[in-house]
């Protein structure tokens, strides 16, 4: 079946295709912009965690908990107290990974290293990893923010 006269006329299917480049043009350029003006992610204060976990760790021993959506580490030290870390590498926010025989963290984005202590090593990050308070109340571990001296 053919018709007589077209739905869409040449001009018209250009027009629309022209207005739908330069309307995704406009939206990818936008994007990062409202991005990085919006952050889509905020942090957790606290987080709390069963005691009994971690109650059964030997000193120098690491642990990986959720802090949030990103990865934190629990390191049992030889006193008896417990030092966290949030397991984002300080280079270029990857995820950390504790390496148990070596001791050692270790980012496989850019071969970065980071002692059991979470001080940089080798590699490309500029800072040690993040630091977090752990606080015993009750039958729980009390994770938060370090807050800054």
């Amino acid at each position: 079946m053919k018709l007589k006269t077209s739905l869409y006329s040449r001009r018209k299917f250009l027009n629309g295709l022209l207005a739908g480049g330069l309307g995704s043009l406009v939206a990818s350029l936008l994007y990062p912009l409202l991005r990085s003006v919006i952050p889509p992610y905020k942090e957790p204060d606290e987080v709390r965690l069963p005691g009994a976990d971690f109650n059964g760790l030997e000193p120098g021993d690491v642990r990986p908990f959720a802090w949030d959506i990103k990865p934190g580490f629990i390191k049992k030290n030889s006193d008896g107290t417990f030092t966290a870390f949030v397991g984002v590498c300080t280079h270029l926010d990857c995820n950390v990974s504790y390496v148990p025989a070596e001791k050692k963290f270790f980012c496989a984005c850019h071969d970065g290293w980071y002692d059991a202590d979470g001080r940089n090593i080798a590699g490309p990050p500029p800072t040690p990893l993040r630091r977090l308070t752990v606080v015993a109340e009750g039958a729980e571990l009390v994770i938060r923010k370090e807050t800054p001296a």
